[in-house]
């Protein structure tokens, strides 16, 4: 003979109803199962509204401290200083043109400094007749020079820096 299991509720629970009796073997606190309904506000149960918690507003933008802006200037003020100089050491023999006004520096006749100067400069000593592209050799500037301005007085030619040329020169007359 078996023995019938015990009784299950509150025996002393006089005239309430009773809670559904769940089956062996399944957790009688699992949320969704026959006789535990959801409560709202649980996970799973469909809310009203917007699914999420609402986003907390933005704190305010904190202002850039003197010393931020100060290294942003300066360093303004440095890109500008160095592009300027870039561009000012462009005025040598490469960025010549013909008609531009030419100075020589203080360098040897056999490496002879020249630079872009205003023909209105009072440094104004030759004038370009002619500028050339390609490598040249002393004989064949000569020749070159003759076929490009005939009253040509001095050839120049500069190679080796990305950029092979010849310029033809001549006395700048003030």
């Amino acid at each position: 003979m078996t023995t019938p299991p015990p009784p299950q509720g509150n025996p002393f629970a006089q005239g309430q109803p009773q809670a559904p009796q769940q089956p062996h073997g399944q957790n009688p606190f699992a949320q969704g199962q026959p006789g535990f309904p959801q409560q709202p506000g649980q996970p799973g149960y469909p809310q009203q509204g917007a699914p999420y918690a609402p986003v907390p507003p933005q704190p305010a933008r904190r202002k850039p401290s003197f010393k931020t802006i100060k290294n942003i200037v300066i360093a303004v003020i440095v890109v500008c200083v160095a592009v300027g100089g870039y561009i000012a050491s462009r005025d040598d023999a490469t960025s010549a043109a013909v008609g531009d006004c030419m100075h020589r520096g203080s360098s040897s006749d056999s490496n002879p400094d020249l630079e872009v100067v205003d023909c209105g400069d009072s440094k104004a000593q030759y004038v370009v007749l002619a500028k050339v592209e390609g490598s040249y050799s002393a004989l064949t500037a000569e020749s070159k020079c003759s076929e490009e301005a005939k009253d040509f007085q001095y050839s120049y030619t500069e190679s080796g820096s990305g950029s092979d040329f010849l310029l033809c020169l001549k006395d700048y007359k003030k």
